[in-house]
């Protein structure tokens, strides 16, 4: 691992001095440099709003986009900026037209956001929606093999499959999904495939060009130092006539059969209807898309998107490992080791008997939850996956081996007070001066 990383990494971060970031992957964090640019750019639009806004914005917007597509291969003119992943997915969603007997498939490990757009479609269209269980470990084939399954049996019963939503990296657990080859069954099948990148742009690398799905969503501010809330949509040019409107719907839209207002346009510039579509969709602050070029600058300085990759990934497997051993529990992996393969997230099982917490999982989890954000400075998500209770710790470039054991012999006392059957958070909390202070306790008496 390389010697530029680590803890020494933290001064170009805003953490408090008693905090540690266990948990990257649900709102990422932005480093200092990055985060003083958002300013400067916030305040060049306070100091001429109109000039900037409506002559200046479109030339840097579609700077940025440049820079995105050279990073994820694929042409300028299908990819759009969008505030996060999950306004991505309910546009797509919103956008297609259903018909009786169409389906939306997804896993059951969907994310809730987009889950729920569904939900709310099958209660407003006519589609349906079908879930496709999936309990972890399990190889990719047999993850493939459920998916085929789902889809023949509605099919057999003259159904068809509209679309279907998967995830790059799933959120609960956090575990690589071979989307490459699920985008690929869609096309044999008649599917259109939208893939939830959320965790992936920063983590894995990505070549949309090769992978081809119909529809493709990825977070810029959880892996890749952009400031929030920044994430890119991708639509080839064969699906972009699919996406007719934003949510809410800005001045690109051209209704079919009435008359409108004139467009506001932004500067000048000759685009496609997909771009402009998503040039303003009602008045926000657009300066975290603005600062695109600087988180990708940011971690050039650092050695570029492999060098980094390659750090987060062999953190969280050896971080992984030392929690399992701290918790006698193991790392949630199949046995191609796929699940975890290029991740920079680790899912660890928990030391907790389900049979033993007499319907009460749910209220277990938010005890642990709160008791490491008040007693010991740190969080991680804590869920139930199958039998067990699962930790995802997310690896980053201001991390090392030593955050890590800190976590896992935090977690293993909070379980043994759980299994005592004492409440681990009260009001009367213990905040630890240091990391530190933990383990070297926890060696002492373990």
């Amino acid at each position: 691992m390389a010697a530029i990383f680590g803890k020494n990494m933290l001064r170009n971060f805003m953490f408090a001095d008693d905090w540690t970031n266990m948990n990257h992957g649900s709102f990422g964090s932005v480093p200092r440099s990055v985060q003083n640019r958002l300013q400067e750019r916030q305040l060049l639009v306070e100091a001429t709003p109109d000039q900037f806004i409506r002559y200046e914005y479109n030339r840097e917007l579609t700077a940025a986009r440049i820079e995105i597509a050279k990073l994820v291969h694929a042409p300028l003119d299908t990819i759009v900026l969008v505030p996060n992943a999950t306004s991505g997915i309910d546009t797509i969603l919103r956008n297609i037209e259903y018909s009786p007997g169409d389906h939306i498939l997804f896993f059951d490990t969907i994310y809730g956001t987009c889950e729920r757009t569904a939900l709310h479609l099958a209660e407003t269209t006519a589609v349906q929606i079908t879930y496709t269980p999936l309990v972890y470990p399990l190889s990719d084939s047999a993850l493939l093999e459920t998916f085929n399954k789902t889809v023949n049996r509605i099919h057999s019963r003259g159904e068809r499959v509209k679309i279907a939503v998967f995830d790059a990296i799933s959120f609960q657990p956090g575990v690589r999904v071979p989307f490459e080859d699920l985008v690929k069954a869609c096309r044999g099948l008649g599917i259109l495939s939208c893939v939830d990148g959320a965790h992936c742009i920063g983590q894995l690398p990505l070549d949309l060009l090769a992978v081809d799905p119909d529809f493709f969503v990825g977070n810029l501010h959880k892996w890749l130092f952009v400031p929030r809330g920044c994430a890119v949509l991708y639509a080839p040019v064969r699906t972009q006539q699919l996406l007719r409107t934003t949510f809410p719907t800005g001045w690109g839209f051209r209704p079919k059969n009435a008359r409108c207002n004139a467009y506001f346009a932004l500067g000048p510039g000759q685009k496609k209807p997909f771009e402009t579509l998503f040039e303003s969709f009602g008045t926000m602050d657009y300066s975290p898309f603005l600062c695109l070029q600087d988180a990708l600058a940011f971690r050039q300085g650092l050695g570029g998107e492999a060098k980094i990759m390659s750090y987060n990934s062999e953190l969280a497997a050896t971080g992984g490992r030392v929690m399992a051993g701290i918790l006698g529990t193991k790392v949630l992996d199949n046995e191609e080791g796929t699940l975890t393969r290029g991740c920079s997230m680790v899912n660890v099982m928990l030391p907790l008997d389900l049979s033993q917490l007499s319907g009460n999982v749910g209220r277990v989890i938010e005890d642990i939850s709160q008791s490491l954000v008040h007693r010991y400075r740190t969080y991680v998500p804590i869920f139930q996956h199958g039998q067990h209770v699962w930790v995802r710790a997310s690896a980053q470039i201001y991390l090392e081996v030593e955050q890590f054991s800190f976590l896992g012999h935090a977690l293993r006392n909070l379980c043994e007070d759980v299994m005592r059957g004492e409440r681990s958070y009260c009001a009367e909390h213990r905040i630890l001066e240091k990391p530190g202070e933990l383990s070297k306790a926890s060696m002492q008496v373990l």
